[in-house]
Order: C-alpha cells, then structure tokens, then sequence
C-alpha cells in the first residue's frame, strides 16, 4: 500500500510540474518580449522535464515491481543421445505467461524486435512504461544447428532463447538452477565427453594435465554444457592426484 501511495504521489508531483511549466510557456507565448529563440528554449527545458519525470516513474514502478516478480521454474530439458536429462532451463512460454500480467499492473510492457547481423539473430527487447520512459536490451545468439533441427526451427530456437535472456536482463529475473540451453551449443555430444575422458587420462605430466584441462574447460563452457563440465572436472581431478601422487613418489 505505501508503494503505491508513493507511486501516485510521484506522478501528482510530475503532473503538477508540466501543469505550471505549459501555463508558464502559455504566459510567455502571449509575451511581445519573449522572441522565437526564448520560446524555443522553454520548449526544449519542458521536454527535458517531462522526460525526466517519466524516468523517474519508470524506477519507481519497476522497484515497486521486483519484489512480485517469482523465481521462475525450469522445465525446459536438454538430453544426451541416451535420453539422460543433461540440463534444465525456462521456457520462453512459461516466463511470458508468468510475468505478463505483473508487467500489466505496474504499467509496463515488454516488446521485441528480431532481424540478422551475419549468421546470428539479432533479439532486441524493450521495457516501456505508460509515463513514457523506455530501455533496452540486444543479444546476439547464433542460429541453433544442434540436434536434427531444419533452419526454420533453429531460428525458433534461437529467437526464444534471445528472448528469455533479454527479458531476463531487463528485469533482473532469477530461476532454479542454471540455464544451460545455449543456443548452438545444444550440450556437448557423448562421443565429445569421450574424447576428453580419454585425453584426461592420457595425461602423463602434471603441465600436459594442465594444458589439457584449459583446453577441456573452454570446450566445455563454448558447448554451455554445465553437467559435462562438472562430470569431466571429476575425471581431471582423479587424474591430477594420481599425477601428483607418482611425481612424488619419485622424488
């Protein structure tokens, strides 16, 4: 109740300022004295006031709003070749319908714009409020080839999850667990997970094991593939001790 008390204080403070400033530029346009550059200064100073008015509406409200807006569910999987959940994430139709009418109550609106920069899509989202005050957010997100997805179901694919991470910028929005449905990434394959296990292993110094891990850990983080990287982190790190364990037997 305080919160909207101040909201609507806010506004009759801003209405009552552009109130006196128009009757103020009326005076003056009746003004023989006041010539066409003074008009349009005053014009300029009412619009810069009526814009910062609206920015201020615009924090107000969207502090208001953070506290109602809910850790999201995800329930959006991503799973290997077996059928193995490798991660979860939220889906775009489970975001927009959750925080829609929130958006609607405190005034705002969240649109998008969507078109091409080289081989990626470009997402572009913009929080409006009814005071007149706007941001906005671009992500650049690579058409998703992963799977046996054609190009017009890769391009839904990467449209939703530019959308997801836009709206989730812009309204700083939580959900349970981590995101891992990157777009062209699609998880690292089974065979890729083998690949490193066996180059893990295959170490036989601590600066090879070393090499080898960065190298695994930009694989891993390029494929935004969470459980892989935790897995093959578990292998490096059987691998290290045995590593160290066999370099200090020998000294």
């Amino acid at each position: 109740m305080t919160e909207i008390i101040q909201r609507e204080e806010t506004a009759v403070v801003a209405a009552s300022e552009s109130v006196s400033f128009i009757q103020m530029i009326e005076r003056a346009s009746r003004d023989p004295n006041v010539d066409i550059d003074k008009m349009e200064r005053l014009m300029a100073m009412h619009e810069r006031m009526i814009n910062r008015n609206a920015e201020v509406s615009f924090n107000a409200a969207l502090a208001a709003m953070q506290n109602e807006l809910p850790e999201l569910t995800e329930r959006g999987t991503i799973k290997n070749k077996a059928g193995a959940v490798q991660s979860k994430y939220v889906l775009w139709e489970d975001l927009n319908q959750t925080i829609k009418p929130i958006l609607t109550k405190h005034g705002f609106a969240l649109t998008f714009r969507t078109g091409n920069e080289g081989p990626n899509i470009v997402v572009t989202g913009i929080l409006s409020h009814v005071a007149g005050h706007s941001v906005q957010s671009t992500m650049h997100v690579p058409l998703d080839v992963s799977g046996s997805k054609n190009n017009v179901q890769g391009l839904g694919s990467s449209t939703s999850y530019g959308k997801r991470y836009v709206a989730s910028a812009l309204l700083n929005l939580t959900s349970r667990g981590e995101d891992n449905d990157g777009a062209g990434g699609g998880g690292m394959a089974d065979e890729a997970i083998a690949d490193w296990e066996s180059a893990i292993n295959g170490c036989a110094s601590i600066d090879e094991w070393e090499k080898t891990w960065a190298n695994l850990s930009a694989a891993t983080t390029k494929a935004r593939d969470v459980q892989a990287h935790e897995h093959l982190r578990a292998v490096a790190a059987a691998k290290r001790k045995t590593l160290l364990a066999t370099k200090q037997e020998v000294l």
